[in-house]
């Protein structure tokens, strides 16, 4: 960030920028705080967050700074209905938004001499859209500065991350979002630290949190370290259980995740790291009849799942019910 303010002091803006970091951790916020400075008439190179031109900004209805971010996105923002589109809303943003935003940067700026874009969930640009978006990194419009805005930049062509400067993110303290849950959502200091663990720091996933799962967390720990391979209905149980939709499959892998580092760490006798203190002694159960290799299994087919269902398309119930079966039947 401090290189950014030095290019913004000195006028020497790069043309195209990668913010990457975890979600929620304020990447988006800076690329909008990054466009009100690159216009703002009452600022320049800072910009007062208050001008009607940084208001507008804010709110995605400056003529000169464009968003771009995919279809499912949109709906979930209140920016579109499921109705605007013919079929279900594109979780990719596709070579079409692209070419778009290639025509709409070709003008002249109505307002400000600069141009800026925000690309929302870059990763999200399928190959097409990728290779698209190319020609305008090599050959961008003058006065014109691209904003990237990733949580996963091994997803980008390297030659696009080769053309762009990076601006990492890194995750914010777990004591400052489990600090700032609490008081938003108005929860005990328990649930509020456990929600800042399971986000990985992640402000923006930790006040998204489904409080109502974490308050069940004890019943889907245990009842994961119950199912065995020989019991094929109580695998499909529980998988049609926690599978009816992405959020809540999503919320169980997470849970699990952190349930297998606390495993992990009940194993090397560092239960003082522990998310859910409250299992040390199942923890500890679980650490003494699992190998260090299974551990890693687990966790690679945990992680493998969630990746799946979050930006695949993955059926939750599905691939639920893939994970179980390899893990408990083919061997936990």
């Amino acid at each position: 960030m401090d290189a950014l303010q030095s290019a913004l002091r000195t006028g020497s803006v790069h043309h195209a920028y990668l913010f990457a970091g975890p979600e929620g951790v304020g990447k988006e916020l800076a690329a909008v705080g990054l466009a009100q400075a690159l216009t703002c008439p009452e600022a320049p190179e800072v910009g007062c967050g208050r001008c009607a031109s940084c208001v507008r900004i804010a709110k995605g209805l400056h003529p000169d700074v464009t968003y771009v971010m995919p279809d499912d996105e949109r709906v979930s923002r209140g920016l579109a209905g499921r109705s605007d589109f013919t079929g279900t809303p594109s979780r990719e943003l596709r070579v079409e938004q692209i070419r778009q935003l290639q025509e709409r940067l070709a003008l002249r700026g109505l307002e400000s001499k600069r141009k800026v874009a925000i690309i929302v969930s870059a990763e999200q640009m399928n190959v097409q859209a990728q290779n698209a978006f190319l020609k305008t990194l090599e050959e961008p419009p003058s006065e014109t500065t691209l904003i990237l805005v990733a949580s996963a930049m091994d997803r980008l062509l390297p030659t696009i991350r080769s053309r762009c400067s990076k601006v990492h993110f890194a995750p914010l303290p777990v004591e400052m979002v489990a600090e700032h849950v609490r008081e938003a959502r108005k929860l005990d200091a328990d649930t509020a630290a456990l929600a800042a663990v399971m986000s990985g720091g992640s402000l923006g996933r930790a006040l998204a949190l489904d409080v109502k799962a974490l308050a069940q967390r004890k019943d889907v720990i245990t009842a994961f370290e119950s199912l065995r391979g020989n019991d094929i209905p109580g695998l499909l149980r529980f998988a049609e259980g926690h599978g009816g939709s992405r959020e809540d499959a999503d919320t169980t892998l997470e849970l699990l995740l952190l349930w297998t580092r606390d495993v992990a760490l009940a194993k090397a006798e560092a239960e003082a790291g522990m998310a859910n203190r409250d299992l040390k002694a199942l923890a500890a159960e679980v650490a003494g009849r699992t190998s260090e290799a299974a551990l890693h299994r687990r966790n690679a087919l945990l992680e493998s799942a969630r990746v799946a269902i979050g930006t695949r398309n993955g059926a939750p119930r599905l691939q639920l019910e893939r994970l179980l079966i390899e893990l408990c039947v083919e061997g936990r």
